[in-house]
């Protein structure tokens, strides 16, 4: 690989010492130009010279955040400049996706087997979703519970013979609305009395029938988050 340069931008003097040791001892390839511990010294560095790659901590004085704004704001003035990101945030996923869309070129944790030269040298080569192995256990991790409850959502839909207006009764039920404001969207065309009947419809579909005694809208609606027809984590009303 051809040389490039590096700016790092850490504000833990211990992980900056380690990460310039990584490039050091890994990447000899690498020249690192600039150490920036805040956006501000960051912003003095750029001014002089534009790297070719910035290694930027995800969290910065005691910020989760503040990585996503840079990061967003050093991608949309110098859109050839690499960024790789780095974070000890192992459990807020959604920061490593709001990251993902500001633009970095990849993720690495900093736990586990940290960062590895094969990374870097990904990133430079241009490719897009670079993670190290902590982030790659994570993602597939849920990526197979993605798979296995869509799998359980679809064997469900078809064994209880669910379609469109029973899932759309179901969790409008979930999010409290009444039969009446079911019955008001666009995407239903049932009136009260029609609705009421496919309630005890789905009573008569989703549960034994020495179960099906006393079932209410919140028993219905558990039993359906329990079959995953619908999924209590992503509930969203229809017009």
């Amino acid at each position: 690989m051809n040389g490039f340069t590096v700016v790092i931008v850490e504000d833990a003097r211990l992980e900056l010492k380690g990460t310039e040791e990584i490039f050091r001892t890994e990447i000899p390839e690498a020249e690192i130009i600039g150490v920036a511990s805040n956006e501000a010294e960051l912003d003095a560095l750029l001014g002089k010279s534009v790297p070719d790659l910035l290694p930027l901590d995800l969290g910065l004085g005691g910020s989760t955040t503040v990585g996503v704004d840079i990061c967003a704001k050093v991608k949309g003035e110098y859109p050839g400049m690499k960024v790789l990101i780095f974070t000890g945030e192992l459990l807020n996923e959604k920061l490593w996706a709001d990251v993902l869309a500001a633009g970095a070129d990849g993720i690495a944790l900093k736990t586990g087997e940290l960062l590895t030269k094969y990374e870097i040298y990904n990133v430079m080569a241009g490719k897009k979703n670079v993670f190290n192995q902590p982030i790659l256990e994570k993602i597939v991790g849920r990526f197979r519970e993605v798979v296995m409850r869509d799998a359980a959502r679809q064997k469900s839909m078809i064994e209880y013979e669910i379609d469109r207006y029973d899932e759309c009764f179901l969790r409008h039920l979930a999010l409290g609305y009444t039969k009446e404001m079911i019955a008001s969207l666009k995407t239903m065309p049932f009136g009260v009395k029609s609705l009421e009947k496919r309630q005890a419809d789905l009573v008569t579909r989703l549960f034994s029938e020495g179960e099906q005694r006393g079932i209410n809208v919140t028993r219905l609606v558990v039993r359906a988050i329990e079959l995953h027809i619908i999924d209590a984590e992503n509930l969203e009303a229809d017009e």
